[in-house]
Formats: C-alpha cells, structure tokens, sequence
C-alpha cells in the first residue's frame, strides 16, 4: 500500500503544473458549452429527434455503483439493443461525465455577540455575507472489463461566512473545500482513482451516466475495490435524502455524521484503498485513508503510515419499502493532540491551553455512527432521514469538523404534490454536542480547529434548515435556504444565528 499510494503521489507532483494550466481550460470550455447548451439545447433535442443514445455492452462496463438507497431497474440480462456502443470512440477514451458551476450566496443577520474570540463565528463586516463558487468537470474511462478510471477537475472561489470558523453545524459544505490555509483559487484535481469490480452474479441492474459512474449495467452482486484519490465520503455514510449540499441541504450537520472526522485534507479529498462486497439486500464497505499532515491540512506525508483512517461499515435493507439502515464504525490515528494533557500543561504553567503543542504521533480517535433513510411516497422522492453519531472525543478534532456527538432528524418532500414533479422542499434539525474533555478545553479558552471564542458557556449547538429547489429545466436548479443555529460554536452567550441564502446550480450530465 506504501507503495502505491507513493506512487499516485509522486504522479501528483509531477502533473500539478500541466494540470493547472490545462484544467483551466477544460474547465472554461465546459462551462462555455454549457451556457451555449441551456440556451440552445431545446432546439437541438428538437433536431435530435428520435436518436437513440449510445449503450455500453458488456456488465462489466458498468457505472461507478450505487448505494443501497433508491430502486434501480433489475434485469437478468442487458436488454435488447445494447449489444454494442455505437459511439466512434474506444472505450478507453475518456468521456465527459458531468460538468457543473455552483453559486452559493449566504448573509447572516445581525446577532448577539458581547464577545468573540480567534475562531468565533463573526457578524462584523465582510464576515456577515459571502459568494463562493464551485467549478467541476468529471471524466471516466473504461480501460479494461471490470476496470475504470475516474478523474475530476474543480476549482474553488470564496471563503465561506465567518471564513469557515466558529460553528460545529457550518452553514456551507462547499467551504469544506476551501478551508481555512489560504488555499489558491486554482483548478486541481479533486479525484484520480481507479475502480475494479468483479461479478458474483448474472444478475444486472442499469446504471445511468453522472460524475464518477460510466454508464451501462453493472452486476447487483459484486465485489469491488477502489484505490487512488477520492473522498471517504463517496463510499461511507451515504443517504438519498442528506448527502448533497450541492442540490440538497447545505449545512454540515446534514450531509454526513458529524461526529465521523473522516480522514481528508482541506478540500474533502484523501488517497486511499475501499473494497466493497454488495448484495441485493446489504453491503459491507472497508477503507483506509491517509491523514493530513495537520488538522484541516492540505498536505500529506507519504512514508507515514502512522497516520490513517480506518473505516468500515454495513448496510441493510430490511424490507421492501426501501428502508435502508447503515452502521458506520471508524479509528483514526496521527498527530492529534490530547485535549487532558493540553489543559494539565496549562494548569500547571498558568497559561491558555494549546492543543497544537501537544501534538504527536500516537493520537487516535474512534466512534460510530447510524443512519437511515424511510421512502414514504413518490418513487421514493418523499421521505425520511436521521443520523446519530458517538466519538471518544479525547483527541482533538483533525480534518471534519469539532463535534463529538451529534443527532439529526428531517425530511424531503416532492414537489409533484403541487404541480411541480422535479422539485423538492426539505427541513431537518440537528443537535451536536461535545465530550467532557473537549469541552474543558474550550471553557479554558483554547483554541481549536474550527472553534474558539476565548471562553465558553456550554450549550448543545442545534441547527435548524429548511431549503426549497426549483428545477428550472434540465441544467437549472435554484435553491432559497434558510437556517437557524442556537448556541452557535456551543456558547449559550452568543446567538442565535440566523442565515439566507441562495443557491444556484448549472449542471450537465450526458443522456
């Protein structure tokens, strides 16, 4: 594993230059064929006619799998008239995947705030309102039966509210991606991984073109693994109602478990190994990820395997109503500091406690979580969602975000109960909470990755989130979103925290 993950590494560093310069301009021609697409894509569907789409062949080309979640068509074989691509293009030859800008415009109204420290969420200023955009275009190969190649380009702009800090329950989850290093505004390359998949069925199910999924018809039983550079959080702690800020909820405390502090560098990405076995009614999911050099770093130490990320988890479905239920279990190691020994140094010196002077290898952290999702009408469209998370909270938080225990409840409702199908409305509420010793920490006045006010009268953090998304048309979404945080950064002196904000997504997946 040394190895080979050294390898992607040196890999890295040698195409980082031609990946900037090139990636700029892939990523401006696709935005460029996107606007001309929205514009003009109706007449062409109209020229288009009755053409049919190309089809891949074989089980083995198939998409980048699915998630237990949703009720994908079965077939026992490739239906008639998919016996062979009709494109002009080998099958290795890259193929656009998907293409997208994101638009996320957030305010924050005044509140009270009779004192904040260095990572207090602030309402002065430039930190009450921000835009940050994201820019991404998604390519896949299939270089052999069974073998796929996934490469995603994106480019980050702003800061986020409050440049990231000074809440558990963050109201963007795009910021993730920028951080708080001071990261350029470049393109880079988010994902560069390969996938293999073996069937251990006839069985198929048909999966449809978009981001990290060629399309085609993969085996419903199968074994797979993944290697190379992605994100934990493409395979781990999934659900088809809270997973998306890009066209679902955008606060962290409903896209993942927040008490889950996944190995990822600034942006969300880690280079790893995740094998899978999937079966019709359950899955069973291990990976491993390196950790950053330092918490919320964007760089990684190759010849230390000290630092790691396991994670492993099982999926059920218990019935044929799509209840789907994940246990997510999970053990980090690296350089975290002790948040006890941080606090008996500072007591005994008379000075602030500093987490950062403690660090060393040897830190861990382990816990767990559980999700589920409950489709209730619609094609599943309309539906229930909740999580419920657990860490030991001795070692500071590294890479995710400050929350050692957390619980989330919500819904997602379609719009075809008003006359508008491709809608969807969503509200959900959430509560993080810390440990005893993370908290002393921050009475004490330390500061942490995300949080720090300078002292602390301790309150669970709630999150409040309702969001509305109107399909504009196939490549048009925009998303009103409103949410409400009590005891923002667990400070019971400061708050509440109200925030607008407006979303707006240009997309193109192929047909």
């Amino acid at each position: 594993m040394h190895a080979i993950i050294k390898s992607f590494h040196i890999a890295n560093r040698f195409s980082k230059r031609f990946v900037i310069f090139l990636s700029k301009r892939v990523i401006c021609s696709a935005l460029m064929f996107l606007f001309i697409y929205v514009i003009f894509g109706p007449t062409l569907a109209g020229a288009a006619g009755d053409q049919a789409c190309p089809a891949w062949t074989d089980m083995a080309q198939a998409g980048a799998g699915q998630d237990l979640g949703g009720a994908p068509t079965v077939d026992a074989e490739p239906p008639a008239g998919t016996a062979a691509d009709t494109s002009t293009l080998h099958e290795w030859v890259p193929r656009v995947l998907g293409a997208q800008a994101d638009y996320l415009l957030q305010g924050a109204l005044p509140f009270h705030n009779p004192y904040q420290g260095p990572n207090s969420f602030s309402d002065v200023g430039g930190d009450r309102e921000d835009l940050t955009q994201v820019y991404g275009v998604y390519l896949g190969s299939q270089l052999a039966p069974g073998l796929q190649l996934y490469i995603d380009s994106e480019m980050f702009k702003g800061d986020g509210l409050s440049k990231g800090v000074g809440l558990s329950g963050y109201v963007n989850g795009d910021a993730l991606r920028a951080g708080s290093n001071g990261l350029p505004n470049d393109p880079y390359i988010a994902r560069f991984y390969f996938r293999y998949f073996q069937a251990l069925s006839a069985e198929t199910s048909k999966v449809d073109a978009g981001p990290d999924q060629l399309p085609g018809y993969e085996p419903v039983s199968r074994w797979e693994m993944k290697i190379g550079k992605m994100a934990a959080v493409d395979d781990f702690d999934l659900n088809r109602y809270a997973n998306n800020n890009r066209t679902q909820f955008m606060n962290f405390d409903f896209l993942y478990n927040t008490s889950w502090d996944y190995a990822a560098d600034t942006r969300g990405y880690s280079y790893g190994i995740v094998e899978a076995l999937y079966q019709p009614s359950w899955k069973t999911v291990l990976g491993i990820y390196l950790q950053p050099n330092e918490a919320n770093g964007a760089n990684f130490n190759f010849d230390n395997m000290r630092a790691l990320g396991y994670n492993w988890e099982f999926d059920i479905k218990p019935n044929s109503s799509g209840t789907v239920v994940r246990f997510l279990t999970f053990f980090n190691t690296g350089k975290m500091g002790d948040y006890d020994e941080a606090l008996a140094i500072a007591q005994a010196t008379g000075t602030v406690p500093n987490i950062v002077g403690v660090e060393k290898l040897g830190g861990y952290k382990y816990g767990f979580g559980l999700n589920f999702e409950q489709p209730l009408a619609d094609d599943g469209e309309t539906g229930l969602f909740g999580r419920l998370g657990w860490d030991n909270g001795t070692h500071e938080a590294w890479s995710y975000t400050e929350c050692d225990r957390d619980v989330s409840l919500g819904a997602q409702v379609s719009g075809v109960h008003w006359g508008r199908e491709q809608d969807r409305a969503g509200g959900a509420y959430g509560v993080d909470g810390l440990s005893k010793a993370h908290r002393d920490y921050l009475e004490a006045g330390g500061i942490g990755t995300l949080l720090g006010d300078g002292k602390l009268n301790y309150g669970f953090e709630q999150v409040l989130e309702v969001y509305y998304m109107v399909q504009v048309n196939r490549f048009v979404q925009v998303s009103p979103d409103f949410q409400f945080i009590l005891n923002p950064g667990y400070n019971c002196d400061r708050g509440p925290v109200e925030v607008f904000g407006l979303r707006v997504r240009l997309s193109y997946t192929p047909l």
